[in-house]
């Protein structure tokens, strides 16, 4: 189990993201395509979008980062791509964007951005055309914060883990500012109140526990039958027809482990 720990976590997880940036990049240029990428916190019918759809596309030049924008920062969010945080305007829109992403497992999408300089170009594709921005600098907890925006004006934060890859000390700050066309706010139904404490950086997700629980059980009864077949068929036969699903139970308890850990790690 601790073997499938830490190759989920250095190496099945950064094909999990692929996987996932892959059909988030399809998905998002086909609402581009048709007119029905979201603009608010609602789809194109006015309803809440769920955790994890796509909502834009990021991309820094200077560390050729290209990353699609998901909805919502919770650990299950943040492993599939660059999440939004939900009480947060989109890229480009008057206000303040908050986006949280990951520095080594999933990606790492955001593993290079305390490298960004005063003046670096970052873009972001929307529902409401290409959004550029200006890069104002790198703070982390405790320096100082740029001034409020004032009213009209757009800024974003990118967010991710601080420290060595794997063990975050803290969180990392990179302040932008647009410089193109500030867009129209969209309405946003979640505020800072009502944002839940596993969307915030670097906190924790629990709700999915009841579905490690459901692996750990899978994994136990896999292993009570290759003891007895084991014993009832001999070694060989036992190793032939288990180990596969032995490895299959070991992967799944290890990837609600890793889902378990900071959304920022």
């Amino acid at each position: 189990m601790v073997v499938m720990f830490i190759l989920n976590l250095t190496v099945f997880s950064h094909v999990q993201h692929l996987v996932s940036q892959q059909r988030l990049s399809d998905e998002f240029r086909a609402q581009l395509a048709a007119g029905t990428a979201p603009v608010s916190e609602g789809d194109f019918n006015d309803v809440l979008l769920a955790d994890g759809v796509p909502v834009g596309i990021l991309e820094i030049p200077s560390i050729g980062m290209y990353e699609v924008i998901v909805e919502g920062t919770s650990s299950a969010e943040t492993a599939t791509g660059i999440g939004h945080q939900r009480d947060t305007v989109l890229p480009g829109q008057s206000g303040v964007t908050k986006l949280a992403g990951r520095a080594a497992a999933y990606g790492g999408p955001f593993s290079g951005i305390s490298s960004l300089s005063p003046g670096d170009t970052i873009t972001v594709r929307t529902g409401q055309g290409l959004q550029q921005f200006e890069v104002l600098g790198l703070r982390y907890a405790g320096d100082p914060t740029p001034p409020n925006p004032v009213p009209g004006e757009s800024r974003m934060i990118l967010m991710t883990a601080r420290g060595a890859p794997y063990i975050p000390t803290g969180v990392a700050y990179v302040d932008a500012r647009l410089v193109s066309e500030t867009q129209d706010a969209g309405a946003r139904q979640t505020t800072p109140i009502t944002l839940p404490p596993e969307a915030k950086p670097l906190a924790t997700d629990t709700t999915t526990v009841w579905a490690l629980v459901f692996a750990l059980q899978f994994l136990l009864v896999i292993e009570v039958a290759a003891v007895w077949a084991f014993r009832r068929f001999g070694a060989q036969r036992t190793w032939i027809v288990f180990l596969p699903v032995l490895l299959l139970a070991g992967f799944l308890v290890a990837d609600q482990t890793t889902r378990l850990l900071p959304n920022l790690l």
